[in-house]
């Protein structure tokens, strides 16, 4: 991965000087010198020694992200500020999760009591949308875990970035929480800027939610393992209902509209699959090096096949691309599960071979779901290190986890930029292993 950015832009902005003594000082054992962090205490983005070894001898400092954690000294009033969250775009495993843990920190170890819901994502501050506010408390949110979803509600789309604002200076919002995607860190980044302009002490923190573990500079999104998991247990349900008839197909569509980690991981996951197809890496469908000979080949030596497609993979089998896009401005995809089920079908008649297919579309099930344990304790080491550094007065800024560590990286590194499969990668030559699934691929 390159890493086209400086320690300069590496830096967190500060609504302020942070003097107020942070209330978790008062706790008991707490070890001042040991329990918080300070802005000094960094993380290498890159730990080979040989790229930090390259830059010590060119003179300059490896690069490096401000570490997460509780500060010492934070900016914000807990008694008197007032705090907002909102989650938008897509459905994803960990969304209440998330909001819990927020709530929770803010009012028991901060003493924070103003905390607003805002229903149906950015909607929520447009006046003639009609949405209420929801006053969060620790009883509202105590049981949210056990449901999917987000208990705030979502949409897609822009909003007037003006009349956003506008309604944060009308609630008296000191703090904005916005829990979304790239297209919600775009617009952070918008309102943090019209904040800017307005001369408003607002801090804006983001937690980035995409089920497909796509954002840059993000190691690890939370919802992916849980959509993992259950996308092993498709491939579990698909492998068996392949070996149970004779030239047996299982065809499973998973998530990924322009990365395939869950195609791959999954696969990973539970090794019945034969052929692993995602947006990173091309492949033909006809011809002796195609999916559909390949898939042939493949019957008659053992009866019987897995096919995992992520539905981002294949596009180019639609045309010249120029697809309509949703409320967000996303290209929507045509769907390649469909199209490949129909064209093994054809493909296979005509060869007079025949064949028994099953297709599985778990996705909106998956992003429905609520959290595995895994991704919720994610979720809680995010909403807690979100809470650090909103109260400490950080803005424009997201938590990431990178190398092992909860960070601090300005919006500005990720907006617009997206994290995808490389086709060197171990991650796509340990699927290339465990498939063995040839040539029909083109990795590069």
């Amino acid at each position: 991965m390159n890493f086209d950015f400086t320690n300069e832009e590496t830096l967190i902005e500060q609504l302020g000087e942070p003097r107020v003594t942070s209330p978790i000082l008062r706790e008991p054992n707490i070890d001042p010198e040991k329990d918080f962090t300070d802005d000094t205490a960094r993380v290498l983005v890159n730990v080979n020694p040989d790229i930090i070894q390259a830059r010590i001898q060119q003179g300059k400092t490896p690069l490096s992200f401000e570490m997460a954690g509780p500060r010492k000294k934070i900016f914000f009033d807990a008694s008197k500020v007032r705090c907002a969250l909102v989650t938008c775009g897509g459905l994803c495993p960990g969304l209440n999760d998330i909001i819990r843990a927020i709530v929770l920190e803010l009012y028991y170890r901060y003493g924070v009591k103003s905390i607003h819901g805002i229903r149906y994502g950015l909607e929520g501050f447009i006046p003639d949308c009609g949405h209420e506010v929801v006053d969060l408390t620790p009883e509202l949110v105590a049981n949210i875990l056990n449901t999917g979803g987000s208990m705030l509600g979502s949409s897609r789309g822009p909003q007037d970035i003006s009349q956003i604002v506008d309604s944060l200076e009308r609630m008296h919002v000191g703090i904005l929480f916005m829990i979304g995607g790239d297209g919600t860190l775009m617009a952070a980044t918008k309102i943090a800027e019209e904040i800017g302009r307005r001369n408003l002490k607002i801090s804006v923190v983001g937690i980035p939610k995409t089920i497909d573990n796509d954002i840059h500079l993000i190691s690890r999104s939370f919802g992916f393992d849980t959509a993992v998991d259950i996308a092993t247990e498709a491939i579990k349900g698909a492998h068996n209902e392949a070996e149970g008839y004779p030239n047996g197909i299982g065809l499973i569509k998973l998530m990924g509209r322009h990365s395939g980690f869950i195609a791959a991981t999954a696969t990973l996951a539970r090794q019945d699959v034969n052929f692993v197809l995602i947006p990173e890496i091309d492949f033909d469908l006809e011809g002796d090096h195609g999916l559909l000979a390949a898939l042939e080949q493949r019957l008659k030596r053992r009866k019987h096949a897995v096919i995992v497609v992520a539905e981002g993979a294949g596009q180019k089998f639609f045309g010249d691309g120029t697809n309509a896009t949703d409320a967000s401005g996303n290209i929507r995809l045509n769907d390649i599960g469909l199209f490949l089920r129909e064209r093994i079908t054809a493909h296979f008649k005509s060869r007079g071979i025949p064949i028994s297919l099953k297709y599985i579309d778990p996705s909106y099930m998956i992003r429905s779901l609520p959290a595995n344990a895994n991704d919720s304790v994610f979720c809680g080491f995010l909403g807690r290190d979100a809470v650090h550094a909103a109260m400490a007065g950080k803005t424009r800024m997201l938590v990431s986890h990178w190398n092992n560590h909860f960070v601090h990286v300005p919006m500005s590194l990720t907006v617009g930029k997206r994290k995808q499969v490389s086709p060197h990668s171990k991650l796509w030559w340990t699927v290339l292993e465990a498939t063995g699934q040839g040539r029909f691929t083109n990795s590069g």
